[in-house]
């Protein structure tokens, strides 16, 4: 059965019925409330897959739209806890700004978030993985993503007007959250951009360009798979922004300032690197040495 072209009957929710819907009629729904909410693609994207099964399997159960059906969904799929946690969010908005029929974490709970601490190269590292690759422009990019803690999307995006090497700062346009921001540049990269600016023919105002077109972040991803495989590391973009940020704060910058260089809307988010940082703990003394 072609499900986008299935028309159901009047659903109930609860007891209340409401007008028949077809996925193609939700969906187009759903695309429309994330457009009007400012929702990235990517959301959008996720959210319309989740939805997309979710019908499905009413479809095929004759379950109701309503509080019992998601329970049933969500136990019948083998999902990871981010996985569970992004399908919760999905449908809590779906059923919210699409059905009008919003549920609580009382009626539905959702799975907790795990609580791991992230992964981070010592200088040391960072420096073997720069050393492995004679690649100019793999270098910068292995550079700039440790010297300014930018996310993998917002180096793809970068584009060269927003790097200020008089003020040694990068302005970071619609980052998470759609929101611009500044950070730092490191000044030992100056010279390698202007070396790469000065052997690159570009034809966009983007920083890093590809044979095809503007660089993917499957091309930056590549780059650090191979410069980790050179020293036996898994190496991936985010790890170096994570390294970035703990550095910084065992160097002795404020966490405050860490906050606005990562672009972190909540001060909690950035302490996670109090965890990280050794620096401190290398000044407690164990108890055993004590006695």
């Amino acid at each position: 059965m072609d499900y986008t072209r299935h028309e159901r009957a009047p659903v109930q929710l609860g007891m209340d019925p409401i007008a028949p819907h077809d996925a193609a009629t939700c969906l187009r729904k759903l695309e429309e409330r994330c457009r009007l909410r400012g929702y990235s693609h990517r959301t959008l994207k996720a959210y319309a897959h989740v939805i997309r099964h979710f019908l499905r399997f009413i479809d095929q159960t004759s379950l109701n739209l309503d509080v019992g059906s998601i329970k049933r969904y969500l136990l019948t799929r083998d999902l990871s806890v981010n996985s569970s946690r992004l399908h919760y969010a999905a449908l809590r908005f779906f059923f919210a700004e699409i059905l009008h029929r919003p549920f609580s974490l009382t009626e539905v709970p959702n799975k907790k978030k795990e609580k791991r601490l992230p992964s981070v190269l010592s200088q040391a590292q960072i420096r073997h993985l720069i050393d492995s690759t004679s690649n100019p422009k793999h270098r910068i990019i292995i550079k700039l993503l440790y010297a300014s803690g930018l996310r993998l999307e917002e180096l793809v995006s970068l584009k060269r007007n927003d790097i200020d090497f008089l003020q040694g700062i990068i302005t970071v346009r619609k980052g998470k959250g759609k929101k611009d921001r500044i950070t730092i540049i490191a000044k030992a990269l100056e010279l390698d951009i202007l070396q790469y600016y000065s052997k690159s023919s570009f034809s966009s105002p983007y920083f890093l360009e590809g044979r095809k077109g503007t660089y993917s972040k499957k091309a930056v991803q590549l780059v650090l798979q191979n410069a980790g495989n050179a020293i036996g590391l898994r190496v991936t973009p985010h790890m170096l922004r994570h390294s970035f940020a703990t550095h910084l704060l065992e160097s002795g910058v404020d966490i405050a300032h860490i906050q606005r260089l990562l672009g972190h809307a909540d001060i909690t988010t950035t302490n996670i690197y109090l965890h990280l940082s050794k620096k401190d703990l290398s000044k407690v003394t164990s108890p055993l040495d004590c006695l």
